[in-house]
């Protein structure tokens, strides 16, 4: 029952006689009257002669007196007619017709729009419907409106058949909307113009849906190398993968209950799920390679430092910088901490001295990356002393041990016995270091099964063992100058035949396990301070290879040299510093290693950062001055 109280009945085609076609009002809801229900039911079953008695009441309504009263030029609006709490019948009435008389009479299907129905006056007799069932009827005019959005007079009603109103629909249905023309085609790749220009979507975030659908196994999209890192690392929750990669970035998620439950004590021996292990290593070294800088000088015991260290340090002919930086010195100078600050300064806030020791006059540092230094382990070191007699301890070795990741590594730093015939001597001085320098103490073996207790270098993987090794050519002064003289190019190979140490070591008495890197730079010892002359003085000492660095490794080819040299531009010393530079495999870690918690000196690293600064500020107000100074003149 609607609110004047008529009741709302739906209309059943199946009354319908055969062989009669169906309309649009045979398929909506229809407002019956109770009164005239049997006579409703006679002129449901000929819809077409109702909507001609409608197109004739409408040309009667056409021909109207010039003394009557006219509707409004524009329809009252639908939301305020409807919307009252008083609403009348015909009121309603007249906002159905209204809207119905928009829609087209000859669509039973409604699959044409409403515009297109206003465009068509008429239907040809035979004509085929949409749903491909011919039209017998005759054609059917449309009523032409003077203005489709004038409104109906009031007395339309008052005129109209009652069941001619019944036969409108309650409600409206509006026509389904259909393409002009043909979609464009989408490729199917996701970075089609198209698609890119109406989503926006992220290169490196186009695979992750896809990844997750085909499988581990599957061909993955192109994508970059932090990305594919964190996909396979990613935990696999119902969480978003999404709202993941731009909340975490390259940092793994954590989820609560591996926090709550991790008690972190034990790893897996291949180090997968450690803090240090497979999935941590391989996003921050993909090709599991750290660079590593070594540098041994002896300085002589010199006070004045070079005022430059960049070509010890940073020589120009690398395209990077390392991940570590190794400096060991023998009779270095008195102020061990201004040495310090020195390198620091040189490196600059990139790098932060993560360890320091000493042993009289021998210092080894250690320098990493400030955004390594979580992945180091607690760093120990021992020295050993070769010379008790001295009082001033400038003889032996200062050994500091420390594990990055899963890689165990040894720095040593030596001074042997000097003299050129005292090679026994400089024999005992390697032994006496390898049984005494008591490395490690808490950090666990990588590998017991190598290691031997009389050996310090077997209990470790990578072993850089550098300093003055006071090893000489077992030739005359003269000899060697002339050598040097003939030698073309860097082959050192005729200079070479002549080193004590590489024919101690081809015996095996000496650096067992050790190799070096192929010499291209001439000898280190003995120059006159100041000048690149050897020796001038009346010992006239021959020129020697005193100065080396040594490897050892466990695993074979872990080491990988790069470069291998002598710095020649710092000639404040007797020896020049001599340079190597390496590509060391990592391994994963387990938990099972004690981490360094970050540790490193922070009052040097500020130290040198101000040094920095003012050393900068001072190269400024020198250029102003000269600038102020010059004789050209300027226009301001």
């Amino acid at each position: 029952m609607s609110g004047h109280g008529d009741s709302i009945v739906p209309f059943n085609p199946t009354e319908l006689r055969s062989g009669e076609p169906a309309c649009k009002a045979d398929i909506t809801v229809l407002s019956v009257d109770p009164r005239t229900e049997k006579s409703n039911k006679e002129d449901i079953k000929k819809p077409y002669e109702a909507a001609k008695l409608l197109q004739d009441e409408h040309n009667k309504n056409a021909k109207l007196s010039p003394f009557q009263p006219r509707p409004p030029s524009l329809p009252k609006p639908m939301g305020l007619g409807m919307g009252g709490k008083n609403i009348s019948f015909d009121e309603k009435m007249r906002g159905r017709r209204l809207r119905n008389s928009q829609e087209s009479l000859t669509d039973p299907g409604e699959t044409g729009s409403s515009t297109d129905s206003l465009k068509e006056d008429s239907l040809s007799n035979g004509q085929v419907l949409a749903s491909g069932r011919p039209l017998d009827l005759p054609p059917i005019e449309t009523p032409s409106f003077r203005i489709r959005t004038d409104s109906f007079s009031e007395t339309d009603n008052e005129h109209s058949d009652p069941n001619k109103e019944r036969l409108k629909p309650s409600r409206i249905i509006l026509s389904p909307l259909q393409p002009t023309g043909t979609y464009p085609s989408l490729e199917n790749s996701a970075a089609s113009t198209s698609l890119r220009t109406t989503n926006r979507i992220d290169r490196d975030c186009l695979d992750y849906s896809a990844v997750g659908r085909r499988g581990r196994g599957a061909e993955r999209l192109q994508r970059n190398l932090s990305d594919s890192r964190l996909l396979d690392t990613m935990v696999s929750d119902n969480a978003s993968v999404h709202s993941m990669k731009s909340t975490y970035s390259v940092l793994n998620p954590i989820r609560p209950r591996d926090v709550r439950n991790r008690s972190f004590l034990e790893g897996s021996v291949l180090g997968n799920g450690a803090l240090l292990g497979a999935e941590e290593l391989d996003r921050y070294f993909p090709e599991r390679r750290l660079g590593v800088y070594v540098a041994t000088w002896n300085m002589q015991g010199e006070k004045g430092l070079p005022y430059n260290l960049d070509d010890l340090l940073l020589p120009t002919d690398t395209d990077f910088a390392q991940d570590v930086y190794v400096i060991g010195v023998q009779e270095g100078c008195p102020d061990r901490r201004e040495w310090e600050i020195r390198l620091q300064e040189t490196l600059g806030p990139y790098y932060v001295m993560l360890y320091a020791a000493a042993h009289g006059v021998l210092y080894l540092t250690v320098f990493v990356r400030r955004d390594l230094i979580w992945f180091c382990s607690e760093v120990e070191h021992a020295t050993v002393t070769t010379r008790i007699i001295s009082q001033i301890k400038t003889k032996g070795a200062v050994g500091i041990g420390f594990t990055f990741f899963g890689t165990s590594f040894l720095f040593i730093t030596s001074h042997f016995t000097s003299g050129d015939s005292k090679v026994y001597e400089r024999i005992l001085d390697y032994n006496k270091i390898i049984e005494a320098l008591a490395l490690p103490r808490n950090l666990p073996d990588t590998n017991p099964y190598r290691s031997t207790t009389s050996d310090v270098t077997t209990r470790f993987d990578e072993v850089f063992w550098f300093g003055d090794f006071n090893f000489r050519l077992n030739k005359a002064r003269g000899e060697v100058e002339a050598i040097l003289n003939q030698v073309m190019g860097a082959d050192m190979s005729p200079l070479l035949q002549h080193d004590q140490l590489l024919k101690e070591m081809k015996k095996g008495s000496i650096f067992k396990g050790f190799q070096e890197a192929s010499i291209h730079f001439p000898p280190t010892y003995k120059f006159d301070i100041g000048c690149d002359v050897y020796d001038t003085t009346t010992k006239q000492r021959t020129p020697s290879y005193t100065d080396r660095i040594l490897y050892r490794n466990r695993q074979v080819d872990d080491i990988k040299v790069v470069k291998y040299m002598s710095c020649l531009s710092i000639k404040t010393s007797d020896h020049r510093p001599v340079i190597g530079m390496f590509q060391v495999k990592l391994r994963p870690g387990r938990d099972n290693i004690p981490l360094g918690a970050g540790q490193f000196d922070r009052s040097l690293y500020l130290e040198g950062i101000r040094r920095r600064i003012t050393r900068e500020l001072k190269k400024r107000e020198a250029a102003m001055k000269n600038q102020n100074n010059s004789m050209v003149c300027t226009i301001s």
